[in-house]
């Protein structure tokens, strides 16, 4: 297998108040968010581009589970289905099944430390 993670396509924490704290990056950082936090874009040489995602979770929100932190990183892969086979093969634990949008595949996997980790094979053009 030649590549597997190829950037970091998001950060997402939780918190007990989401707004305050999306309002609170805003005001003191000058970061611009939304309902979904912050999706930013940037440039470079060898891939042309893409996009980053900064999100805040509510603190009761399941969609980092089975995980008990309040952070998850998001990946940028090549070959989901490729990547997500290898990593089975390796002993890494797989979380839930594969989905796909008109953005890209979403799978996930929990490191060693119980940490929730979302791997995602974007395409880039649908969020341009």
């Amino acid at each position: 297998m030649e590549k597997r993670v190829t950037g970091i396509g998001g950060i997402f924490i939780k918190s007990s108040d989401p707004e305050g704290l999306k309002n609170w990056y805003r005001r003191h950082l000058g970061i611009p968010t939304d309902q979904y936090g912050w999706n930013f874009v940037w440039k470079d040489d060898r891939s042309g581009g893409g996009s980053t995602q900064w999100g805040v979770f509510d603190a009761s929100s399941t969609y980092f589970a089975p995980s008990q932190q309040y952070f998850m990183m998001n990946f940028r892969v090549e070959d989901l289905e490729k990547l997500l086979s290898v990593l089975k093969e390796e002993g890494v634990e797989v979380v839930g099944e594969m989905e796909t949008f008109s953005y890209g595949k979403f799978g996930w996997v929990m490191d060693p430390d119980g940490n929730k980790i979302e791997l995602w094979e974007p395409i880039d053009e649908a969020l341009q």
